[in-house]
């Protein structure tokens, strides 16, 4: 900013005060119309500083290694550990409600008080052997988190990702009780603002049972779901973020939900059909398609 010089001030001309008034009016109103004209037109005011995912667009997730996305995939999803897909929208993985197997050793020599903890021990997640609940039922274990997870969205945003997805957003289901749906809201709140700040989407990952609170308390930008087909719960999602909701259903689940999901949904949301563990392209068990 350049320096100030101090104007002399000018003599104002004498002017009745029904004239001054209508005049001080009519700069107000046209002020007001114009701000109106801005926010019906979604001008810079209003704007978030970070990108949305474009909506309804192709979609691959590489949480369990990077690969080349496939060719339709304008939206790639990738852990934190890895770098960003160049020329794509990218959304990093963050295990925020729960430890990563690869991490434990991290959480139990550093942060075992923040271990969720029933007579004594930690609780594992009964679908995912080696992985813990993180304790979000006090606001000291929720602020000792955000510090924790705050650290790993910054790397994401300086690696050059474009948004994140905080998963296990539903542990409170497998947490007998010690953690509520208030408790992983208000730790989501917060991680969301941090990612905010850093001029990053964030997404909510699952939990169909939030409805909007997801959008309006927690403050999401869009939704990543797994298996809303098969739990029926797909229309929570679409009714809070429209048509920016990405959807995976896996090769294991019965029923074959996938050519259901996409014969009800394909045509306004992004899915795909992916192998249980999201291996990369490559390996034995790797399994990728969209509608």
């Amino acid at each position: 900013m350049g320096t100030l010089r101090r104007l002399p001030r000018r003599r104002s001309p004498r002017l009745p005060l029904a004239a001054a008034i209508l005049a001080a009016a009519g700069v107000v109103i046209v002020a007001l119309l114009a701000l109106a004209a801005q926010q019906s037109a979604g001008g810079s005011r209003t704007a978030p500083p970070w990108r949305l995912p474009p909506a309804n667009s192709g979609f691959d997730y590489q949480i369990g290694g990077p690969y080349s996305p496939q060719p339709r995939a304008a939206v790639v999803v990738r852990d934190r550990d890895t770098k960003p897909a160049p020329r794509h929208y990218n959304v990093c993985y963050v295990n925020a409600f729960e430890t990563q197997v690869v991490d434990e050793g991290f959480w139990m020599r550093r942060h075992p008080d923040l271990l969720l903890r029933i007579d004594g021990s930690p609780v594992e997640d009964p679908n995912w052997p080696g992985q813990y609940l993180l304790d979000t039922s006090t606001a000291e274990h929720r602020a000792a988190l955000v510090k924790i997870v705050s650290a790993w969205i910054r790397g994401c945003a300086a690696k050059g990702f474009d948004a994140v997805e905080f998963d296990n957003l539903d542990s409170w289901y497998r947490s007998n009780d010690r953690i509520s749906v208030a408790d992983n809201l208000a730790l989501a709140r917060s991680l969301v603002d941090v990612a905010h700040d850093h001029r990053l989407a964030a997404a909510q990952k699952n939990g169909a049972v939030l409805k909007d609170e997801g959008r309006e308390t927690a403050g999401f930008d869009f939704a990543i779901t797994e298996s809303c087909e098969v739990f029926d719960e797909c229309d929570s999602y679409t009714d809070a973020y429209g048509a920016r909701v990405f959807e995976i259903e896996y090769t294991d689940e019965s029923g074959d939900p996938f050519p259901r999901a996409c014969a009800a949904r394909g045509g306004r949301i992004s899915i795909i059909l992916r192998d249980r563990l999201v291996v990369p392209e490559g390996k034995p068990d790797y399994r990728y398609d969209a509608c």
